[in-house]
């Protein structure tokens, strides 16, 4: 079901609506209305995390497999924490490296708790959360 749009007018000093020009240019945006829904969007994820609502995320983890114990202290941690680990996928990248994406949900704290805990262990050399929730 298409959803009614509503226009408006904003006003904006024109040094920052060529900033604005230029994002669109660079993200590849059809319009300053995808760019602005896009913003607005973001904002409501940031304001559902800092809520504490129920939220998703998706961990990416670039590792090196032949760390001693690496791979069973991630999965530890995995366990520990009561997040809702949704799906998991591993990728090997070359001999050594690995790349893991765990998607998530639950409290934004313990989603955090889970991407600090296995960010921090010794042959992990990457770690990322993407902090995503339902928006309109």
């Amino acid at each position: 079901m298409k959803q009614e749009t509503a226009r408006f007018c904003v006003s904006l000093p024109q040094d920052l609506l060529e900033e604005l020009d230029k994002r669109i240019i660079k993200k590849g945006y059809s319009s300053r209305s995808e760019l602005i829904r896009d913003l607005i969007r973001e904002l409501l994820i940031e304001e559902k995390w800092d809520e504490g609502q129920e939220v998703m995320g998706v961990l990416a983890i670039i590792y090196d497999h032949h760390q001693r114990e690496l791979t069973r202290r991630m999965l530890d941690i995995q366990h520990k924490f009561y997040v809702k680990i949704l799906c998991s996928t591993h990728i090997h990248l070359d001999h050594h490296n690995c790349l893991e994406v765990i998607v998530l949900r639950g409290k934004p704290t313990e989603i955090e708790s889970l991407s600090i805990s296995i960010g921090g262990l010794k042959g992990v050399k990457f770690a990322k959360l993407i902090k995503t929730a339902t928006v309109l």
